[in-house]
């Protein structure tokens, strides 16, 4: 595996061990945040698989224009196109809370498990395509 790629996958790692750690200290606010920057890690490791060394993947973190630049897009199910397009948000209103106190109620335990859930298939998907 060239080195760029292990980098992206252990940084995608880290950021789904801190997702989960969120879930349980209550910060459910950054549950989502996490697992989203999970996936564009993840599709980022495939991207810089295809890319010459030194190469590094586009600084965007819009899910569905990774998907689409890795090649990935085409091959995914309705439900994982569903699930970038839910995560897509969860970025921004992280960074850019506008509508926090709303964003917070919506982000319950139970969300938040199935976000962790969705995510951790997705994660393991795009390791196999690797």
């Amino acid at each position: 595996m060239r080195e760029s790629v292990g980098y992206w996958l252990d940084l995608a790692e880290y950021d789904f061990d801190t997702a989960r750690a969120m879930l349980i200290a209550g910060k459910f606010f950054y549950v989502g945040f996490m697992c989203h920057q999970t996936i564009e890690k993840a599709l980022k490791a495939v991207i810089s698989s295809n890319l010459e060394e030194g190469d590094i993947p586009p600084k965007i973190h819009d899910l569905v224009k990774l998907a689409v630049r890795s090649d990935l897009f085409s091959i995914m199910s309705d439900d994982q196109k569903k699930f970038i397009d839910y995560l897509n948000p969860l970025n921004i209103e992280a960074r850019y809370p506008e509508n926090k106190t709303q964003l917070i109620e919506l982000l319950t335990v139970e969300k938040c498990e199935a976000i962790l859930s969705g995510t951790d298939e997705f994660l393991c998907w795009i390791k196999n395509q690797l």
